[in-house]
């Protein structure tokens, strides 16, 4: 076993595994993982549900595969096995309608010094992100 971290709403550490690239974790983890839980009903969350048929898309043998369970409720995801990290974007739909709306879903992101800034603290006023990944 090995520790994964899911970066999403929240971020969120488990206990899991890697086979061939793919983050593997026990049900019973899901819902403290990504905020959803598999029921007989197929994957819910709140009042939502997605179906999912007889789980075989999202499972590898007893586990459940983070990338699958994403996909199964529209997520996009990254994963890099190397850093042990799985990164969960917003639902297509909510980035389709953000398109639309023109209007950027709300988050917070810590400057250089630690301290935390909402884009909805700077509302009205002009920001510039900008972004740099070294991969």
């Amino acid at each position: 076993m090995t520790t994964i971290t899911v970066l999403g709403d929240e971020v969120a550490t488990t206990t899991g595994e890697w086979a061939d690239g793919r983050p593997l974790i026990d049900p019973e983890r899901l819902a403290a993982a990504v905020g959803w839980t598999l029921k007989p009903e197929g994957l819910c969350r709140d009042d939502q549900c997605v179906l999912v048929g007889d789980g075989s898309a999202i499972k590898v043998g007893d586990k459940l595969d983070l990338a699958a369970v994403a996909n199964a409720v529209d997520q996009p995801t990254v994963v890099d096995p190397d850093a042990g990290i799985v990164v969960l974007g917003q639902p297509n739909g909510s980035r389709r309608a953000a398109l639309q709306d023109r209007q950027a879903p709300d988050f917070t992101l810590s400057d250089l010094d630690g301290t935390s800034h909402r884009l909805s603290d700077y509302a009205g006023k002009k920001r510039l992100l900008v972004a740099f990944s070294s991969w």
